[in-house]
């Protein structure tokens, strides 16, 4: 399946000049949604991971449906407050300045094999910072899996040394 047909470009959002590569419109055709789950729940198996991180809010979207087809755990990565238990954080850098990811601090156990999914990789900020979380909790970061890569920000040179998938890229 070609799933570029069913991303919407909406041009000059947020603002003027960027072109928003919306996957909304991937979501909601469930035949579409089916197979780019499908896709990176076989990348999952490859993988023989435990356990599927994602931030939010789109890392759940995509994350959650294949924990659920592995049987597996999902570890959410949220924002400072959002979580209600004991979290480890990491401060990471933006274009300009800078923002904090946090996990729950008994969401992964030393040793599990972890893939990170998320709708998008762009820069690799954020992708970066949820590695570091993943790591500093003992885990092993086997993937990451995204449904698109914005190759020309390259994301790709801040994450090297790590497995990844893309379904589609730009």
């Amino acid at each position: 399946m070609d799933l570029k047909q069913f991303v919407t470009i909406v041009p000059d959002y947020p603002k003027k000049g960027i072109t928003f590569k919306d996957i909304t419109t991937i979501m909601d055709n469930g035949e579409a949604y089916k197979y780019a789950t499908d896709e990176i729940v076989k990348y999952a198996k490859e993988l023989e991971v435990d356990m599927i991180v994602g931030p939010e809010a789109r890392g759940f979207i995509i994350g959650c449906p294949v924990a659920y087809a592995l049987e597996i755990g999902f570890a959410p990565v949220r924002k400072p407050g959002k979580l209600p238990r004991e979290t480890v954080q990491v401060e990471y850098d933006l274009e300009y300045g800078t923002d904090t990811l946090t996990i729950h601090k008994d969401a992964i156990k030393p040793g599990q094999r972890i893939l990170i999914i998320d709708d998008l990789l762009a820069t690799g900020g954020t992708i970066g910072a949820t590695i570091e979380l993943v790591e500093q909790l003992g885990g092993v970061v086997a993937g990451c899996a995204f449904i698109i890569e914005l190759s020309y920000l390259n994301g790709r040179e801040k994450i090297k040394g790590y497995e990844m998938r893309s379904l589609i890229t730009y």
